[in-house]
């Protein structure tokens, strides 16, 4: 079965789209199901990149994409799916959410995350979590456990031990990588001189081989979404945020309607990018609301609400999927880690974006 895609890139300096956003045609078929995952975007280039690193990048991708499809071959949920997927993302160093993820200005990692159930459109989230090992699970124990949408911080922790969860000192999440990479930001912010935008270091400092060419301008945010065998939606995202961060910020990431969002009615998404400007354009719920309101097809939708994000002079990109199984990839980056597989045998894992 044909799927067509175009895959979206854009400048920044320009703030538009120019290069294809993705769709993937569906032809009417008995409860398809699949997912698409994505492990965030950035200036991410092929020369800049080992095939080493490449190779262990589309590795993980793959398990955390096939352990998520499992779950649905197997009749799971969208939810289910959404959680494996994304715990395999936060497990790995490889990504800024879980182990691995970026650290703020005082040295701490904060993260965020977020889940939607597109059939009932509940939702759960957390955010500046130090201590939370999985926290797109904890998220959906706000959604399942709780009255609330979000928790944060300290009040977050709380619940989670009410739970019995297991906290974890931070320290489990920080690598060599991520702490060289707040070195150089500071001496950035110092002296407004760029440092440079790689450095080689080990993703794993007990591995004496594994110096890795690893890019510090990139949104390594991970997120999944979701079509189950019932024709429910849904959608999850968790980060580490961005390097150097101040003053309790929060991105888009634990944002409900920004970074994401589910309806069975339209679509689910997940977003990457500079939180700031996905916040400011409401990007995910924008996406569903204008196939709700307009009746835009999904790649239009997301395309455009992308548009409006380098409009602003930011940077990032989605994944959405619609309940008919249709799938959006664009990014206005170099890169995007992003994979798909579905019910009808087709499956991808892509990193950068169209030759130029």
């Amino acid at each position: 079965m044909k799927r067509a895609f175009l895959l979206a890139a854009s400048l920044l300096a320009t703030a538009t789209v120019t290069e294809a956003a993705a769709e993937k045609t569906v032809p009417p078929m008995a409860k398809p199901f699949g997912l698409v995952l994505h492990g965030g975007a950035g200036v991410i280039r092929r020369q800049d990149m080992s095939p080493e690193l490449e190779a262990q990048y589309r590795a993980k991708l793959t398990e955390a994409r096939d352990a998520g499809y499992a779950v649905l071959a197997n009749g799971g949920t969208a939810l289910d799916a959404v959680i494996a997927a994304v715990t395999l993302l936060e497990n790995s160093p490889l990504f800024n959410a879980g182990k691995g993820a970026v650290l703020d200005s005082e040295g701490i990692c904060e993260l965020d995350a977020s889940i939607m159930d597109g059939a009932t459109q509940a939702a759960g989230a957390v955010a500046g979590v130090q201590h939370i090992k999985n926290p797109i699970k904890l998220a959906r124990d706000v959604m399942e456990k709780s009255p609330h949408v979000m928790l944060i911080g300290q009040g977050a922790e709380q619940f989670a031990r009410q739970l019995g969860y297991e906290l974890v000192s931070n320290d489990y999440f920080k690598t060599d990588m991520r702490r060289k990479q707040l070195e150089r930001a500071k001496a950035e912010e110092k002296t407004g001189r760029k440092a440079g935008t790689m450095l080689e270091e080990h993703l794993d400092g007990n591995d004496p081989n594994g110096f890795l060419r690893v890019n510090e301008h990139k949104y390594g945010t991970v997120g999944c979404v979701a079509l189950d065998r019932a024709g429910n939606l849904a959608a999850g995202t968790s980060t580490g945020g961005m390097t150097n961060k101040k003053f309790g910020r929060v991105g888009d990431s634990p944002i409900i309607g920004a970074g994401t969002y589910a309806n069975n009615a339209t679509c689910a998404v997940s977003a990457t990018g500079w939180g700031e400007f996905f916040i400011r354009v409401g990007v995910a719920r924008d996406i569903a609301a204008q196939m709700e309101y307009k009746g835009v097809p999904l790649a239009v939708a997301a395309e455009s609400v992308l548009a409006k994000v380098a409009a602003l002079k930011g940077d990032g990109g989605v994944i959405a999927i619609d309940r008919a199984g249709h799938v959006a990839m664009p990014f206005n980056t170099a890169g995007m880690y992003r994979g798909f597989r579905f019910s009808d045998g087709t499956q991808t894992i892509e990193i950068f974006g169209a030759a130029k």
